[in-house]
């Protein structure tokens, strides 16, 4: 770059010096330049005033404005000048520097053209759509005027390339804010989340910049199958944290400890005695476990499934069956219910006791026949 100015009314004129001039006329195409101690004007063309496209030059230049200005080709009478690359080699050296730094800075988005954004550093700056955002953006209207942050990813000088992401700069901030919120959470804490996305294990929930795992098994007391039955991204979720793991970034929660519990009116909805229908949920050797409530599970001993012996809970019970069952007790506080099928159901083995009348025991003669004839002696004295 030449530091050469305009010295005086003697100073030769070359292709490549840097002069300051005034915007004496300005057309719809190109500005009319008085440069001091020159012959002749110049002409600055509208496709040199700036890295990005311009309609018209009134646009950008008022008559009796002050500009600095290259001499691109020398003509007769006419100077060809160039603001633009004026601005590109005053704007290399601090982009240089702001690259091998990796410094964050603020730009206005100048344009939307396909495939991403463009940025006036004084060099044309491009960001791809895809280093936008950390998610995906169908249109990009929006953006054109706004003043965004960006890092510099890719610089070639000679080539004039300059590629910028602010999408660099998002992941950054949640790089720095995942590390400061796995350090100040700890299990047991209780906060406000966003669910993020879901997957078919569970959901993942924004807690302030890091985002953690909410199983399937932790999102309801009910059962689910399906995580985007119960959630949907975007909304706003309690969560109480598990479990966290600074090292491996991993960050347990549930939703479903936030929520009042199934056995909190259990003793109301279930008394001793009752009798009520429910769904094998879990089959263990010492027994069935039922469900009578959403998330409220008793159990049938094995020795309460049937009258007949059974060496494992398989041979009378399988999973997902729909059986009726007796509360034989109720333990709200340890939540423990006691059931039994075998008190709903007969005892095919029970003796069945018969109430005999026994005639009277005989002895083959009667008291008439022992003294009959002396009754008759008596008799007929």
């Amino acid at each position: 770059m030449s530091e050469e100015m305009n010295l005086g009314s003697n100073q030769e004129f070359r292709e490549g010096d840097i002069v300051k001039g005034v915007a004496a006329q300005v057309d719809e195409k190109a500005v009319t330049i008085s440069i001091e101690g020159a012959p002749f004007d110049g002409i600055l063309p509208i496709s040199e005033l700036s890295s990005l496209h311009i309609e018209k030059a009134s646009d950008v230049v008022s008559v009796g404005d002050e500009l600095e200005l290259m001499i691109t080709k020398v003509e007769d009478e006419n100077f060809v000048l160039s603001k633009r690359k004026v601005d590109a080699l005053k704007a290399w050296d601090k982009l240089e520097e702001q690259f091998a730094s990796g410094e964050v800075f603020e730009a206005e988005v100048k344009d939307v053209v396909k495939g991403g954004l463009v940025v006036d550093l004084g060099v044309r700056g491009f960001v791809p759509a895809s280093l936008v955002e950390d998610h995906f953006v169908e249109d990009f209207e929006d953006y054109k005027g706004k003043t965004l942050t960006f890092k510099i990813t890719e610089l070639d000088k000679e080539k004039g390339r300059l590629i910028l992401s602010h999408r660099a700069v998002l992941e950054l901030q949640k790089a720095s804010n995942k590390k400061r919120v796995l350090h100040e959470i700890n299990a047991g804490d209780v906060i406000e989340g966003t669910v993020q996305r879901l997957a078919p294990f569970g959901a993942f929930v924004d807690i302030g910049g890091v985002d953690g795992l909410v199983h399937i098994s932790q999102v309801s007391h009910d059962h689910v199958d399906d995580v985007s039955t119960v959630l949907s991204e975007g909304q706003a979720v309690k969560v109480k944290v598990l479990s966290v793991d600074p090292e491996n970034e991993r960050i347990s929660l549930s939703i479903k400890d936030t929520l009042p519990g199934p056995w909190v009116n259990v003793a109301q909805q279930v008394t001793k005695g009752a009798i009520l229908t429910g769904t094998v949920r879990r089959l263990v050797s010492f027994g069935a476990f039922v469900e009578l409530f959403p998330g409220v599970e008793g159990l049938v001993h094995i020795s309460q499934i049937s009258h007949k012996h059974i060496n494992t809970p398989h041979e009378a019970l399988k999973e997902g069956e729909e059986v009726q069952v007796k509360v034989l007790d109720v333990n709200a506080d340890e939540k423990r219910l006691s059931l039994s099928i075998k008190e709903l159901q007969n005892n095919p083995e029970k003796e069945e006791v018969f109430d005999y009348e026994l005639p009277e025991e005989t002895t083959g003669f009667s008291l008439s026949d022992v003294i009959g004839d002396k009754l008759k002696g008596f008799t007929s004295k």
